[in-house]
């Protein structure tokens, strides 16, 4: 059996074993980052299932995600919750970090709201920070859609003109005005495989390439739920702001630190989001 034949054996076994679980389908997952996954405990929970109960799911070997999968209620608003994820820099493919946002693309979700902690290139930000995606740059050195395609999930070569759904990226604007929120942004993401962080140089680099946010994250997940035709709003915690010709150690423990000192203003943009997505516009 091929790596792809199995590949897609493990999607299949996935899918059957959360249909047969899951009460209900929401049309919106979100998947929480760094020192974020605290989102999970507002959800009026129907299913809680840890990742290592769900057939062929990775395992997360990173403290600060918990690592379950959550269906439930945000807010009256149904949802599915992945608090933690996985990274190619633990060992990972990109099609394994990916695993979770395929098997539910193909139960029906329609709707990707990612989250992470990131390093600030662009000048302008200031570290606490929330960046809407705008655009991203993948330096991973790999593609979930490598290898032979399935065309029943998506085509063989997706278009990412418009990567990021612009009616979201509006409505997180909007929310984040209407929550009083005056340090949320706009930017491209760069995602680097780590887990090594930059160096001065490679900072210098990546602000030349028109990155304004450094990370090791979330860009499988994207392409993955982007091939599957799901709409897609990234949302990274901007932990500190990197000078090249100033640089200071960056330590993980400060980097989840701020990323948690931010969360209650994360936590407000997110459901107001979806409050204005699910609540005032019942035609999507």
């Amino acid at each position: 059996m091929t790596k792809n034949n199995n590949h897609i054996r493990q999607i299949e076994e996935c899918v059957v074993f959360l249909h047969e679980r899951l009460p209900f389908i929401p049309p919106l997952v979100i998947q929480l980052g760094t020192g974020l996954g605290d989102l999970a405990e507002q959800v009026q929970p129907a299913l809680i299932l840890p990742y290592n109960e769900i057939p062929n799911f990775p395992c997360s070997t990173v403290s600060s995600h918990q690592g379950n999968l959550i269906v439930g209620h945000l807010h009256g608003i149904p949802v599915i919750i992945l608090q933690g994820r996985f990274h190619c820099y633990e060992g990972y493919s990109s099609k394994e970090v990916a695993f979770p946002i395929r098997a539910l693309s193909l139960l029906g979700v329609k709707t990707l709201l990612l989250t992470n902690a990131a390093g600030g290139l662009n000048p302008a930000f200031a570290p606490g920070s929330i960046m809407i995606f705008r655009d991203h740059l993948n330096l991973l050195g790999d593609n979930p859609l490598r290898g032979p395609n399935v065309e029943a999930w998506g085509p063989r070569f997706p278009d990412f003109s418009v990567p990021y759904d612009p009616e979201l990226i509006k409505i997180a604007q909007e929310s984040a005005t209407a929550c009083g929120l005056d340090k949320v942004v706009t930017g491209v993401y760069a995602c680097i495989p780590g887990p090594s962080l930059e160096t001065p140089a490679e900072t210098r680099w990546l602000r030349g390439c028109g990155a304004d946010a450094v990370g090791m994250s979330s860009i499988p997940e994207i392409l993955v739920a982007r091939h599957a035709d799901m709409n897609v709003l990234g949302l990274s915690v901007i932990s500190n702001v990197n000078d090249p010709d100033k640089m200071q150690p960056i330590i993980l423990e400060e980097i989840i630190a701020a990323a948690e000192a931010v969360k209650p203003q994360l936590e407000r943009l997110i459901i107001e989001i979806i409050r204005r997505r699910y609540v005032e516009d019942r035609t999507r």
